[in-house]
């Protein structure tokens, strides 16, 4: 049997290995909680990307919807030479570690700088539609750091269920069909001494 590595079946032995299923055990145990606590770490973060997507898509509308106010206010060509705003961006990344897996929330922060020249076509149309599509850019790099949150956690919880159903389908078996084998043969063993021990004395009588 291989967790026996051929050692010969003995009291130690057997005790050995009763530790040894032990120290699996609990390793089991471990990875099983770790697990679980990824699975609901996953769901938490599915669930902020869902609404987070919801609300996006929701914001997309209403941009294009604008942009087609705009369009319609001054015309393709008119919107081609609006002169644009130069954007002052800065992103702020927090990190944190949930169970040794990195994770990111991000704020992307747009600051308009005035624009260089003046806005010949300026109006209420073209100010929102520039207004919602600078907020789905924002949105944007929120749901970037969501997806990699959940691309870093499903790698963790998919290498924890493999460790996790290697001990309990190989190792944990394998302990117990050896302690299972060791005790049938120190039984049979103290059954053989128990009647080599009778024939003695039945020969000394």
């Amino acid at each position: 049997m291989s967790q026996l590595n051929g050692r010969s079946p003995t009291a130690s032995v057997l005790l050995e290995l009763k530790e040894e299923r032990q120290v699996v055990r609990d390793g089991y145990q471990f990875l099983d909680e770790k697990r679980m606590l990824l699975a609901a770490e996953v769901v938490r973060q599915l669930r902020l990307y869902e609404e987070l997507h919801q609300h996006y898509l929701q914001r997309q509308r209403q941009a294009t919807q604008a942009l087609a106010l705009a369009v319609a206010r001054h015309g393709f060509e008119g919107l081609q030479v609006h002169p644009t705003h130069p954007l002052q961006a800065q992103l702020t990344v927090t990190e944190r570690l949930f169970l040794g897996v990195r994770l990111e929330e991000v704020e992307l922060q747009l600051t308009p700088a005035a624009p260089t020249t003046p806005l010949a076509c300026d109006s209420p149309e073209s100010r929102q539609a520039e207004q919602l599509f600078q907020e789905l850019l924002t949105q944007t790099a929120q749901l970037a750091a969501l997806t990699g949150n959940l691309e870093r956690l499903l790698a963790e919880y998919r290498h924890t269920q493999r460790r996790t159903r290697a001990l309990e389908d190989v190792l944990l078996p394998e302990l117990e069909s050896a302690i299972a084998e060791v005790t049938t043969r120190l039984e049979e063993m103290d059954q053989e001494e128990a009647i080599r021990v009778r024939l003695d004395y039945g020969a000394a009588q």
